[in-house]
């Protein structure tokens, strides 16, 4: 029977479901007509975000599959600083007070997800990511967060409140044209300055765009969508599921080199 990696904690939400099955670990959701499901793994749970545990040198390696090569909502695996308060976001909980975000991520969004940082970026799809953002007050992200929703009445203003705030951000992605349903390895090596993403051994994205330590490991799937675009402005929400889908994991290892 698989186990988990040291310090991971389970976050099942709304039918999602977390087995260890004997060679690896599935992450699950029910179909769904409304409402939201989470399975995650993390190890950021119960720890304030000066106290999370990844910084450079970081190596991360795990064999990959999803049920289905477009599955709804979002999947992945990666580093991130949990930065959504107040359940908005992607997977995280209201643990904590709202920061800008951080991310070495592999991520998968459906439509109508929106999250192109980089530009040009990938709005949506199976992509390889790394993201920085300057490191703000939590009443500053709390106060401009408010603000860019507010101004969703004025859709232009929403929208050139948003790309104030991407131009911002420091971030490098790239589309990963690999089926989701179909096994792949994914590696992801983190030295001080720099990022390298592999795939099968081949590395698909280098990027010196790097985060702020310290980070935390997440690897989860959802129904949920985010939309953070200079053009639709900011939105969150759930979409349906139509069938059940799971995220498979093997051979997973995390931590430093």
């Amino acid at each position: 029977m698989a186990t988990l990696p040291a310090d991971l904690r389970r976050l099942e939400i709304g039918g999602g479901l977390i087995r260890l099955e004997e060679d690896g670990i599935r992450l699950s959701l029910p179909a769904l007509g409304r409402g939201y499901a989470d399975a995650q793994l993390d190890d950021t749970s119960g720890r304030p975000r000066h106290r999370f545990l990844h910084h450079p040198v970081f190596q991360m390696s795990v064999r990959a599959r999803a049920s289905t090569a477009n599955p709804v909502g979002t999947l992945g695996f990666g580093l991130w600083n949990d930065p959504f308060g107040f359940s908005l976001g992607l997977g995280g909980a209201a643990r904590r007070m709202p920061a800008a975000p951080q991310a070495l991520w592999f991520f998968n969004g459906s439509p109508p997800n929106d999250l192109a940082f980089a530009r040009p970026g990938v709005a949506s799809g199976w992509k390889a990511a790394a993201l920085r953002s300057p490191r703000l007050p939590w009443p500053l992200v709390v106060a401009g967060g408010g603000l860019v929703l507010a101004a969703g009445l004025v859709r232009r203003l929403q929208a050139a409140l948003v790309r104030t705030a991407l131009h911002r951000v420091q971030a490098s992605e790239v589309r990963l044209d690999f089926r989701l349903d179909e096994w792949h390895t994914y590696a992801l090596e983190w030295i001080e300055g720099s990022a390298a993403f592999r795939v099968d051994g081949e590395i698909v994205l280098e990027t010196r765009a790097t985060p702020t330590p310290p980070l935390g490991f997440v690897t989860w799937i959802d129904n949920q969508f985010a939309v953070l675009s200079p053009s639709q402005g900011m939105r969150f929400g759930v979409v349906p599921v139509p069938e059940p889908q799971f995220l498979e994991l093997r051979n997973l290892t995390v931590g430093a080199a």
